[in-house]
């Protein structure tokens, strides 16, 4: 065999290799789609975050709004990123503004759907109300295969398996 076949079988192996170990590790990837309710006004910062089951947040799985300075207006989740700061930048999209929609790719541990988990949607507005809970649904199998709706700026949110 040719070293550049071998070098080819090489490289082939080790990225199989490390896509299961993504798998095996229990990490899920679903699309992510926000429709927006027609509001008047700045683009909503969106923060999408893993509860317990205890109700207390455990992780960020998103964030959607591009402008650190205005994180501290989605107040509960600002407590928490202070407390524990994590790398969100990876995590992190632009905002989305009154009668858009957004999609985007969360990760999701396996070993937390259907265990008493939660996804929390927060969204604020500059200049308007603050939603801490503007959609909290719980991590089922089922809820992830439904059109969530939304009681503040966030008209609805469905998940699809990406």
């Amino acid at each position: 065999m040719s070293s550049l076949f071998k070098i080819t079988l090489l490289f082939l192996a080790l990225t199989f290799a490390r896509s299961n170990a993504a798998t095996a590790q229990g990490t899920n990837k679903y699309k992510c789609m926000i429709q927006m309710t027609n509001y008047m006004g700045e683009g909503a910062y969106i923060v999408i975050s893993l509860m317990n089951a205890k109700g207390a947040y455990e992780k960020t799985l998103y964030v959607l709004g591009p402008d650190k300075k205005w994180y501290n207006s989605m107040k509960e989740w600002h407590k928490f990123q202070s407390k524990k700061p994590g790398n969100i930048s990876a995590i992190t999209g632009a905002s989305v503004t009154g009668g858009d929609r957004s999609v985007n790719v969360i990760e999701i541990e396996a070993s937390k759907i259907n265990a008493g988990y939660k996804l929390r949607f927060e969204s604020a507005v500059e200049d308007k109300a603050y939603h801490v809970k503007d959609l909290e649904i719980p991590l089922t199998t089922e809820s992830l295969s439904a059109k969530n709706e939304g009681t503040g700026y966030i008209r609805y949110v469905r998940f699809s398996p990406n």
